[in-house]
């Protein structure tokens, strides 16, 4: 008796929350400005939306000048000014850096990061800077990256596509670059291949459990915070996804450092110049931060930190590309003149010095950044008072949300063709690649946080690309249609990506 009146109850309540946005959807607006309702706010307009929440977010930013506050319901705390201005994101991100620290709900949103750089501020932040900065941009690190990636390239990325266009099978490209730049990301990162990218395409619990991740991560910026400690008493929803995901996370970090300590003690670790992964320059160097030794909290949180960096960022970024770059055939038949005329040796993988002179490329590659960043957006809060460039007061820990893919697709930032896929935006007249301020551009940050990982990122996008361009032709699925899922902090596609990839003739 107990557990049918329970599971009347759960009926009832699902049966009302799909009446009560039947009619809040035939209500709110989705062409004009959000209704800012009594007692409820926009949540309305939010919830309406929810499906096609970047291009609604793109919509009302551009209705009103760059600039909107967004109100969430009165008993919540889920307010703040969305911008996309360029002045504003300059003061913000650079000239007045110390006064937007990340905010106090910041960590709370994206608590299963943990103390990690990401969620960090102040000394917590500069010292963890410091100390990845330099283990990052060691010549030693960047050899173990350029090599890490050429082989597995050689053994993960080719033998799958080999396999693929021999079989004629179909093939989600966003699920093949998740698992390639998962193993690359795990190799740099804790010295361990997962090998997921295989032509079994095994399942990938942790894969799983980022995705859950980052979806409860995405709603927890638009709804009230008691939500989620219901979601999670009541076991159900993202929260309740993001809980067992956190288990997941933690299970794969800890046996990071458990592997690591015993090859550490065993002396397993390569000593002969060929390169050194994070974890290995984290734990063998006693390096401290505030003082404090590196303990398996930390150590946890740097790996989550990393992994989840370098996985999804570079993957959404190669999921996009190929499927603008491949939409439009005189932007493959330019890139591949490009290697042709640079790189005549006929080979599938090529040398980082190589790609550096492949400048129609790297320009193809900051286009689909422009319209697609992989992190479509970010949020900062003011210590104290401040007034922006545009005229908006912000009082102290007033969320400052940026919209990155908003950004791409403003007239009066990037001109009348925004919307249009041009590599030749960003080539100068002498044929030199043109740099756009970082403000402006902002899919790598700006400031004194721009991401530390750029350079290898982009080598390994190039890398990717100019083998696969090179090589094959990719075909996208007859139907299958393409858009943005709009339930995560990373840009995925909602659907992946279904291609057929043959062999393009020589």
């Amino acid at each position: 008796m107990h557990y049918a009146t329970m599971a009347l109850i759960s009926l009832s309540e699902i049966f009302l929350a799909v009446i009560i946005f039947v009619i809040l959807r035939s209500l709110s607006s989705t062409k004009g400005q959000p209704i800012n309702w009594p007692i409820l706010g926009m949540l309305p307009d939010t919830i309406s939306n929810i499906h096609q929440a970047h291009d609604r977010i793109t919509q009302v930013l551009e209705q009103n000048g760059l600039t909107f506050s967004y109100k969430g319901p009165w008993f919540s705390s889920v307010k703040f000014l969305g911008t996309v201005e360029p002045l504003n994101i300059h003061y913000i991100l650079s000239s007045n850096f110390t006064n937007f620290p990340k905010g106090p709900e910041f960590s709370k949103i994206f608590s299963i990061m943990g103390d990690g750089i990401f969620n960090s501020n102040d000394d917590s932040w500069k010292n963890q800077r410091k100390l990845a900065q330099a283990l990052i941009h060691h010549p030693r690190f960047h050899h173990f990256s350029m090599k890490t990636c050429q082989n597995m390239m050689e053994k993960g990325l080719a033998p799958v596509l080999e396999h693929v266009a021999d079989r004629g099978s179909i093939v989600d490209l966003q699920d093949l670059f998740q698992r390639f730049t998962f193993d690359i990301t795990c190799v740099l990162v804790t010295g361990y291949n997962p090998k997921c990218l295989s032509i079994d395409f095994p399942d990938v619990e942790f894969s799983k459990a980022i995705h859950d991740a980052e979806e409860a991560m995405f709603y927890r910026h638009f709804f009230p915070e008691f939500s989620w400690k219901l979601q999670r008493w009541l076991r159900f929803g993202p929260e309740w996804r993001m809980q067992k995901a956190w288990e997941v996370l933690d299970d794969v970090a800890t046996q990071c450092i458990s592997r690591k300590r015993e090859q550490l003690k065993k002396q397993l670790d390569p000593e002969d110049g060929e390169g050194v992964d994070l974890l290995t320059s984290y734990m063998s160097n006693n390096a401290e931060i505030n003082s404090a030794k590196l303990d398996d909290k930390f150590l946890r949180d740097v790996i989550i930190n990393f992994l989840i960096a370098g996985r999804d960022t570079t993957s959404s970024a190669l999921t996009w590309f190929f499927w603008l770059v491949f939409k439009n055939p005189q932007v493959v038949s330019k890139i591949r003149e490009e290697i042709n005329a640079k790189i005549p040796e006929n080979c599938s993988i090529f040398e980082p010095k190589e790609l550096n002179g492949l400048v129609y490329l790297h320009g193809a590659l900051c286009e689909s950044l422009r319209l697609y960043p992989p992190v479509p957006f970010q949020h900062k809060a003011p210590i104290r008072e401040d007034v922006l460039p545009s005229g908006h007061k912000v009082k102290p820990n007033t969320k400052i949300m940026f919209s990155l893919y908003s950004m791409g697709r403003m007239r009066s930032i990037w001109g009348e063709d925004c919307l249009e896929f041009k590599p030749e935006r960003w080539i100068s007249e002498g044929g030199k690649i043109k740099h756009e301020p970082s403000y402006k551009f902002l899919a790598f940050n700006a400031g004194p946080r721009t991401c530390l990982g750029k350079e290898i990122a982009f080598s390994q996008m190039k890398a990717v690309a100019a083998s696969i361009i090179n090589s094959y032709n990719i075909d996208l699925v007859e139907g299958h249609h393409v858009s943005p899922a709009s339930n995560s902090i990373i840009l995925h596609m909602k659907q992946g990506l279904k291609v057929r990839v043959t062999r393009k003739p020589i």
